[in-house]
């Protein structure tokens, strides 16, 4: 195996296939970074068995060289070493060289470095799933389905299946939905259904593998094709082949947790809001979990405070737009309120109220169906 490569072409791809590669892996060979090398281009991989990531580099693309004078073959590099040589090597371009006894020689300016390599046979096969379970979108579409969903997972082990984000289509939408039992966020978009996709309302994705997906794609107008099987389900680009398996177990119905009534309606600007509970929360930090008040006032005021015995207590009032329904005091989570409106992208919120101690919900005042965070209030008596 021989080619020469431009170097920041190289450390890019290195980059997005050691986000799948563990030090603690139970298969010693996965520990390491596959290279293949054919007549089109390099493709490397990484795997820890829970993610697996390849990623293309083109002989050429749009006129531009990357790969020049190739010899296919193939080899598994150390990753614990390969992503810093390519780092800090000084020119622009790279020679790989390896032989058959697998020694990997790296050329680039002056600097030589020589590296054990392994078999490429040993490293396990990728699946390559079947394309009909499939459907596409455009990659900031995707971004903004898991930027608004994710940050609800579960962080606890003792249900696992709530470490995920809940992936279905119905009625030619996609949603997505999140929740860790105290929080939930959904966000749909409308998607072009074809008779093959059909793959039931129980995928659920490892907020993890969404997390890391996230990271490796850029904010593009591309395709995404997304095809799901039994147990994995791969995102696949022009360059990336994104696999993660998926979490076994049921996902609880969470429809039924979204109350359809509502007894209170406040309409407030997302920023004002969110800046005066971040106040509010400052003095809240040692309690639990940083729990604010809300009480609504005359004149489309929101009172927003809270008090920590042993600090101090702080209050703040916020002029909303409208406020209609009945009276409330209500309290919160802080930070999942704080979360919640960073992720909808609109200047007015409308916030639903059913009563003190009844879940509330958080829309945008545009696209109110798409997107959807709901808290459950805190109890402080």
């Amino acid at each position: 195996m021989k080619f020469n490569i431009q170097r920041n072409q190289l450390m890019e791809s290195v980059q997005d296939v050691m986000k799948a590669i563990s030090s603690k892996t139970a298969i010693p060979i996965l520990s390491g970074m596959k290279m293949e090398v054919t007549e089109e281009g390099v493709t490397l991989t990484g795997s820890d068995s829970d993610i697996s990531i390849e990623s293309f580099i083109p002989k050429e693309e749009d006129g531009i060289v990357y790969i020049e004078g190739i010899e296919p073959g193939s080899i598994v590099l150390q990753a614990k070493y390969f992503p810093d040589i390519v780092k800090k090597l000084p020119d622009q371009t790279v020679e790989i060289t390896s032989d058959d006894q697998f020694n990997v020689t790296i050329k680039s300016g002056h600097a030589e470095f020589n590296l054990n390599g392994q078999d490429a046979q040993e490293y396990p096969q990728l699946p390559k799933l079947q394309a009909q379970n499939s459907f596409q979108i455009s990659v900031d579409l995707l971004k903004d389905l898991i930027r608004q969903t994710v940050f609800a997972v579960s962080t606890s082990e003792t249900r696992p299946i709530l470490t995920g984000v809940n992936m279905s289509i119905k009625e030619e939408k996609l949603h997505f939905v999140a929740t860790d039992s105290h929080r939930l966020a959904s966000r749909n978009i409308p998607v072009q259904e074809t008779e093959e996709t059909n793959f039931g309302s129980n995928i659920v994705i490892p907020g993890k593998s969404l997390n890391e997906l996230n990271k490796i794609l850029d904010d593009t107008q591309e395709k995404v094709e997304i095809s799901v099987t039994d147990n994995q389900i791969l995102f696949r680009t022009k360059h990336l082949y994104f696999l993660s398996r998926l979490l076994d177990g049921n996902y609880p119905e969470t429809s039924r947790l979204i109350p359809e009534q509502s007894k209170t309606n406040v309409v407030i600007d997302s920023k004002d809001l969110l800046h005066a509970i971040d106040r509010a929360s400052l003095l809240a930090k040692e309690s639990r979990n940083n729990v604010v008040r809300l009480i609504t006032k005359e004149n489309n005021i929101l009172e927003i405070s809270s008090n920590s015995p042993e600090v101090g207590k702080v209050q703040d009032e916020v002029q909303a737009d409208s406020i209609e329904g009945e009276e409330l005091k209500i309290s919160f989570s802080a930070k999942y309120m704080m979360d919640a409106l960073k992720v909808i992208n609109s200047e007015k919120v409308m916030i639903s109220f059913t009563g003190a101690m009844r879940p509330f919900i958080i829309k945008p005042t545009e696209e109110a169906d798409e997107i959807l965070q709901l808290i459950l209030p805190v109890r402080t008596y």
